[in-house]
């Protein structure tokens, strides 16, 4: 493992283990001597020259945001440009922006007016707040990392650009316009995108009910990109799901009172005794799973909560 040259302002791994959106809220965050640390394996993911990683996670964890976080703070502590790729709503990408520019105690208050409180979906997690308090503080220090927020359709044009597509094709297709668009804003060493995992499949999604082409599909039309899936030892997550006795409707959408959205058990994948690391391929005795270039692995995870409560709850494709 290589730590980064330098000892950063803020380690995720130790700052979401105390963390909470009402402390950031109230004072900026603080810098600390835990490093950012590049995990095990990364080496050989650079090594393939694909400037843009697509990290496909199950929602509402922990573990998965404080990953991709600590991979692009120690990048950009080693001086590379980062675009950090969020699954938040394209059309409050401009306010996210705004947030960007604010020190560190306007931060929270400004991004958290932007979508958070419609998302009860593990999307908008204290996670997933974390790491973007996190890696703000860092932006702000010197560090050249960004971020956008990436998710649907972006305005009406777009809306219209990909109408045609079949089931969840637009919604996918808006989301690689988007980030390839805000990659091209900037010479970015790398471009890390924190998405589900059915967003991040290379291969045509044919389980839903209308297969269509997900998004890290149609982004390796126009640039290279490795995808990679998450895999974990178990334990919890933040999501959407049908409560019990609830049957789900073919040919009708479930309503919210249907859905319970709340920590939820998440099954292991594998017993490994390892630190987080990426591989290419698969986890070491498994077979490779032809829809991703790879897995990252994150060890035992738990739940995340929202990082606002849900005023009116959504859940993304």
């Amino acid at each position: 493992m290589r730590k980064a040259a330098v000892m950063l302002g803020l380690g995720l791994g130790g700052a979401l283990a105390a963390w909470s959106p009402g402390q950031a809220a109230h004072a900026p965050m603080t810098p600390e001597t835990i490093p950012c640390q590049v995990p095990p394996g990364w080496d050989q993911v650079a090594a393939q020259g694909a400037k843009v990683v697509v990290f496909g996670e199950m929602h509402g964890t922990r573990e998965a945001p404080a990953f991709v976080g600590n991979l692009a703070c120690a990048l950009a502590a080693k001086g590379e440009r980062v675009l950090v790729a969020v699954e938040h709503d394209a059309i409050n990408d401009d306010d996210f922006q705004k947030a960007w520019a604010m020190p560190d105690a306007l931060f929270v208050p400004a991004l958290t007016k932007a979508g958070w409180a419609e998302r009860d979906d593990g999307v908008g997690s204290e996670s997933m707040l974390a790491m973007l308090v996190a890696l703000h503080h860092e932006a702000r220090t010197g560090r050249r990392i960004d971020i956008v927020a990436f998710s649907g359709v972006k305005d009406e044009g777009q809306a219209r650009q990909f109408a045609q597509l079949p089931g969840q094709g637009p919604h996918d297709a808006a989301q690689a316009e988007n980030i390839r668009i805000a990659a091209a804003r900037q010479p970015y060493d790398h471009v890390l995108v924190l998405a589900g995992n059915t967003h991040a499949r290379k291969r045509p999604v044919t389980y839903a009910p209308i297969p269509f082409d997900p998004m890290a599909m149609r982004l390796a039309r126009s640039v290279p990109v490795i995808a990679l899936n998450m895999t974990s030892a178990g334990g919890s997550s933040w999501t959407c799901e049908l409560k019990p006795g609830v049957v789900a409707k073919p040919h009708a959408p479930n309503t919210d009172a249907d859905v319970e959205c709340a920590a939820h058990p998440l099954g292991k994948d594998a017993d490994l005794d390892r630190a987080p690391f990426i591989a290419l391929g698969s986890l070491p005795g498994q077979q490779p799973d032809p829809d991703y270039d790879g897995v990252f692995w994150l060890g035992p995870v738990s739940a995340s909560p929202p990082a606002v409560p849900a005023q009116s709850p959504k859940r993304t494709p």
